[in-house]
């Protein structure tokens, strides 16, 4: 039994360690830095600018990105599930790849960006700006949720958040 609680309780200390966010790596990015495959686990970034970085593979899960900048930045294959992305200029972001799912994308402006193979199911896109998005289609959008105000590619419709 004693064996078996000192097992326990090393599996839950290295699956917590796994998760946990990485305080450095997150005071890197603060400071200006890429981080590629880092772990930014709910990391504050709003008001980052974050222009011309890299994120690539990196986890930024319910990490909150509210009125950033990250003009020309790379988040392929990035982690933002659950990340509030409110009112974001990514001109030009690469999320080709990226988990959005139940992402806020509300009021971000998204001209040129690439979302080829991007996970959006129950993404917010209400008030976004993707009129001139790539890589978006149909298929991405359904599982998403927009509003009146939402711009899309032409031929493109997300059905209205509840």
């Amino acid at each position: 039994m004693k064996r078996l609680a000192i097992a326990i309780l090393v599996a839950a200390a290295c699956g917590t360690s796994a998760f946990a966010q990485n305080a450095g790596q997150i005071a890197s990015v603060q400071a200006g830095k890429s981080c590629a495959k880092c772990n930014l686990f709910q990391a504050d970034l709003s008001y980052s600018d974050l222009s011309r970085k890299t994120f690539a593979g990196a986890r930024l899960r319910q990490s909150e990105m509210s009125l950033a900048t990250a003009d020309g930045t790379n988040f392929a294959r990035t982690d933002l599930s659950i990340a509030n992305l409110y009112g974001v200029r990514a001109t030009g972001a690469n999320f080709a790849g990226a988990n959005l799912e139940r992402a806020i994308l509300v009021g971000g402006y998204f001209s040129s960006s690439n979302f080829a193979g991007a996970n959006l199911a129950n993404a917010n896109l209400s008030g976004a700006e993707l009129a001139g998005a790539r890589g978006l289609t149909q298929a991405q959008l359904n599982k998403a949720c927009g509003d009146a105000e939402t711009t899309l590619p032409r031929g493109l419709t997300v059905p209205t958040c509840q």
